[in-house]
């Protein structure tokens, strides 16, 4: 049996994949939440108004979380996993908590999965806390990665959070990485 190619699936996310709640891993006002967001943009650096991202996070101690309900918010219950659309401007935003790292000597970081029209299969990148200059020095998955290229695996900070913009192509693409188990994600 031979494999079979993926196909396009879109512009047509908001059939079936939104839920009440998706974009917040914590409640808004949830006294530790942080903003992450940023836009998706393709290759002329034009926003990409029909995109959905995915992140998965350890909690803030560094622990990978194994919390059902990803579907259906509580309201307290912290899954590491969430779910936002672009707008029409190509943004997108999550409130979630800061990951921790999840093994001592690695940098935290988001794991982050893209899906937009145009893209036969889902592309998968990490946005990097932008904090612990020593841990990002030694973290191996950057050290892999050609110096002048990092940057766009690490996260901007601000007053309300973080900036992570996804670049699709084109100049200052973003990084994106080939899982061949989700699970490694977290390697």
């Amino acid at each position: 049996m031979s494999a079979v190619p993926g196909q396009t699936v879109g512009p047509f996310f908001h059939l079936g994949l939104e839920y009440p709640g998706m974009n917040e891993l914590v409640p808004p006002s949830h006294p530790r939440a942080v903003r992450l967001h940023g836009r998706v943009l393709d290759g002329n650096g034009d926003p990409v108004p029909d995109a959905v991202l995915e992140i998965w996070q350890a909690d803030p101690q560094g622990h990978i979380v194994r919390e059902p309900g990803s579907l259906r918010r509580d309201g307290w219950t912290f899954t590491g996993w969430g779910r936002a659309a672009t707008d029409p401007d190509g943004h997108y935003q999550f409130a979630t908590l800061e990951p921790g790292a999840t093994e001592p000597g690695r940098a935290p970081f988001f794991a982050v999965t893209v899906f937009a029209r145009g893209l036969l299969d889902r592309l998968f990148t990490r946005a990097y806390l932008p904090d612990d200059t020593d841990a990002l020095a030694t973290d191996p998955l950057l050290d892999a990665i050609a110096p002048d290229r990092r940057s766009t695996l690490i996260a901007t900070r601000e007053p309300n959070g973080l900036v992570f913009d996804v670049r699709l192509q084109g100049e200052g693409e973003t990084v994106f990485l080939t899982y061949p188990r989700l699970r490694d994600a977290w390697a």
